[in-house]
């Protein structure tokens, strides 16, 4: 047997009848089959010796973070933002009043270049979105501080974005999505910054401040001085 009726008659902890042993996985019957059983099946039917069980899963996350990718983007130009004004402008709002953080502790939770991050900073202030404070007690460091305007776009991209992403999730029930949010950040939190290391400053054990804090992810960069 051939094509996708091998992948139903063999694939490795499929089972078609209703008497499967308890966690035995079931084949989706036609009419609930998407484009990953399709390409799983044709995997299976080429490549039999190989586990593609994971593709059941990761390859639904990839294809459900380009949807994910394109509302965001849809959300954000409704309100004259790109994506990574909004990481820059949300940062600054997640921090709570004053809305103000340093430049080390931005790059910290976008994980860009100090000079990209410069280049954003320039070019959110040139639109009255955020400003440049001094640093407290720090002559040449500096903060990033929201504007009205940046507090209020915002605010308004953020509630356009949960109407979309309710949209993405409406099949499914609050307990579903409950379940699904605990599966996905066990396989997320291996890759996640620890917390200790978000804070906007560190302090060696003289006291003194000692600048922002590293990012500690693979692909995390350096931080630089306060000053960009």
């Amino acid at each position: 047997m051939t094509g996708e009726a091998a992948y139903h008659e063999a694939a490795p902890g499929e089972s078609h009848g209703p008497d499967a042993a308890p966690g035995e996985a079931r084949a989706p019957d036609a009419a609930h089959r998407d484009e990953v059983d399709r390409i799983v099946a044709a995997w299976y039917r080429e490549r039999p010796d190989l586990d593609t069980a994971p593709m059941q899963v990761l390859s639904r996350v990839t294809r459900l973070a380009r949807h994910l990718d394109l509302a965001r983007r849809g959300a954000f130009a409704r309100h004259g933002l790109a994506m990574w004004a909004f990481d820059v402008l949300s940062a600054l709002r997640r921090a709570g009043a004053p809305y103000r953080l340093s430049p080390g502790a931005l790059l910290t939770q976008t994980l860009v270049t100090s000079g990209t991050m410069t280049n954003r900073i320039d070019r959110l202030a040139a639109q009255g979105l955020v400003r440049r404070r001094p640093a407290p007690g720090d002559r040449r460091g500096v903060r990033v501080e929201l504007t009205a305007a940046g507090l209020q776009r915002v605010d308004a991209a953020l509630a356009d974005l949960l109407d979309s992403e309710r949209r993405l999730l409406r099949g499914l029930s609050d307990d579903d999505r409950a379940t699904l949010a605990g599966l996905l950040k066990v396989l997320v939190t291996p890759f996640e910054t620890p917390p200790e290391a978000l804070s906007d400053e560190r302090v060696d054990p003289s006291g003194a401040p000692a600048g922002p804090a590293a990012p500690t992810g693979p692909a995390a960069p350096t931080a630089p001085p306060d000053a960009l």
